[in-house]
């Protein structure tokens, strides 16, 4: 029978002296001893860190990943945030279609930008963006949810969805949290700003210490009030969905589900699902058909009543292809119209959207997710206007300059003017080498260790381009009828830095009839 020695003292501080040399102290991240190190506590590893000038203030990001799933964490510190005893925070998770495609089918951007606000108004607090999308489901869950909802005309709600397709109602997983506290020193108290009590239990569970909780709730509108109230029925804490008199709305045309398949052209490609996104219109300029602008001003002085006055609600309007019109309103000056005409049609600007449909494509050899957007029905003899776009990641955030967003907006209204297009959205940051490499770019260059991100990136061993255009276009062509086609472009110089980008146009047989410059 053998018995169990317990270790010397000088076996435990050998042990301790080697888990020394192996981890990082708490708090490493705030006082490195060296610039390349990159802290790694359980299974978050430390990628880089930078300022983000917003709105609200100047915010410290702290970039995170997985080293299982690979997603990122960004942790988002304004104030004091190793001091503090009280620390106003928000667990959110990602959502590319209200953060970077505009849409108004949830309050993502508005509960993101509303955390943003108080923590800022507070002074102390920390956000954490979690790259979680469809709550935790990734952007082909939560695709083929939308699409079965939109199909059942809001019949069933989300929840019953993910449970048709074998789902559960949540797959997030906030381990990371304790993880990233532990690493940047954070020993506060959490005030939560969430509607969400599992987010609450889940912070608990971990052993971090919640002090209490707000709500961030907004108005509802018609393209979201169906998917708030299912999560009022899902245990989250929202009374308006109850109480709004907001009606729904219903996408312009019927959507058909259809099993996922792949597409017999390109077969890398699994085409998962298509649905309708109502997006935030651009500058305020509403998109009417001709009917709907004969509608609105058929009555007699109609066009003097909205346009004069100290408080117009229209600014101005423009006709466009295809017997359609830009009407430009006033949002503010609406909304107080609203409250002494409820019903007059010209409310209903407030709330129309511009339809893209959404088309979400899973690709087997990279494991990611492809997004196009189509706009109008192309006919043989037209030129769609199209724009492969290369998201970036801080640009989600309110930042007090959002180039990137900018030119999205830009090639939208390229789209809705010419009324027939296509958008591929690449979101793959770092110009397709990664957000972790493009965050780093991000350090290098704040703290001099870089004078230029071509400098960064050749530091970082990675090429200026490394997106993959060719099964961008190849999937792009599925989606155009014909070989002729407006392209959007940053800038004739980037076209320039891109040869790979005209290659693969040639390679596919797509001829470019126009230019279409942003920069210019």
């Amino acid at each position: 029978m053998s018995i169990a020695v317990p270790p010397s003292a000088d076996t435990a501080r050998e042990f301790e002296d080697l888990i020394t040399q192996l981890q990082h102290a708490t708090g490493a991240i705030l006082a490195p001893r060296l610039l390349d190190e990159r802290p790694l506590y359980g299974t978050t590893l430390f990628i880089a860190k930078c300022q983000l000038e917003t709105r609200f203030g100047l915010f410290r990001a702290y970039i995170f990943q997985d080293i299982i799933d690979k997603h990122y964490i960004v942790a988002l510190a304004h104030g004091d945030i190793t001091g503090a005893r009280t620390l106003y925070t928000r667990l959110h998770s990602s959502c590319i279609t209200s953060e970077t495609l505009r849409g108004c089918d949830c309050d993502c951007v508005q509960q993101l930008e509303g955390a943003f606000k108080v923590i800022s108004e507070k002074g102390n607090g920390i956000l954490f963006y979690l790259m979680q999308e469809g709550r935790g489901v990734g952007y082909v869950g939560k695709a083929r949810d939308r699409m079965l909802v939109q199909a059942s005309l809001d019949q069933i709600s989300t929840f019953d969805a993910y449970a048709a397709m074998g789902l559960q109602k949540d797959h997030r997983n906030y381990d990371n949290i304790s993880h990233i506290c532990r690493l940047l020193d954070v020993t506060a108290s959490f005030i939560v700003l969430t509607n969400n009590p599992d987010k609450v239990n889940a912070l608990k569970a971990q052993g971090l210490e919640v002090a209490g909780t707000e709500a961030l709730e907004f108005e509802p509108g018609p393209f979201n009030l169906a998917y708030l109230a299912s999560k009022a029925a899902g245990g989250h804490i929202l009374s308006r969905p109850h109480v709004t008199s907001v009606r729904r709305a219903l996408p312009p045309e019927p959507v058909v589900p259809f099993r996922a398949h792949a597409l017999p052209e390109a077969r890398r490609f699994i085409y998962s699902a298509s649905y309708f996104l109502p997006m935030k219109p651009v500058d305020n300029e509403i998109l009417v058909t001709e009917a709907q602008f004969t509608e609105l001003f058929q009555k007699k002085d109609a066009l003097n009543r909205y346009t004069g006055g100290p408080r117009p609600v229209i600014l101005g309007y423009k006709a466009i292809r295809q017997n359609r019109f830009l009407v430009t309103i006033d949002p503010a000056h609406l909304t107080h119209y609203k409250d002494d005409h409820p019903d007059d049609p010209v409310v209903d600007l407030l709330t129309t959207p511009y339809w893209f449909r959404v088309h979400v494509y899973y690709d087997i050899v990279t494991s990611q997710d492809f997004v196009v957007l189509t706009h109008g029905a192309p006919r043989i003899y037209e030129m769609p206007v199209v724009r492969l776009h290369s998201e970036s990641l801080f640009n989600r955030f309110p930042l007090r300059h959002v180039e990137n967003r900018d030119k999205l907006k830009q090639s939208v209204k390229h789209i809705i003017e010419y009324g027939v297009g296509a958008l591929l959205l690449l979101h793959n940051d770092g110009r397709g080498a990664g957000f972790g490499a493009h965050a780093t770019d991000r350090m290098m260059t704040d703290t001099n260790q870089a004078f230029s991100s071509d400098e960064a990136y050749r530091k970082l061993g990675v090429d200026y381009d490394s997106r993959d255009y060719d099964a961008s276009i190849l999937l792009l062509r599925h989606h155009i009828p014909n070989t002729k086609i407006q392209m959007v472009m940053n800038s004739p110089t980037s076209l320039v830095k891109k040869p790979e980008y005209a290659e693969a146009l040639n390679r596919h047989k797509i001829e470019v009839e126009k230019w279409i410059f942003l920069e210019d």
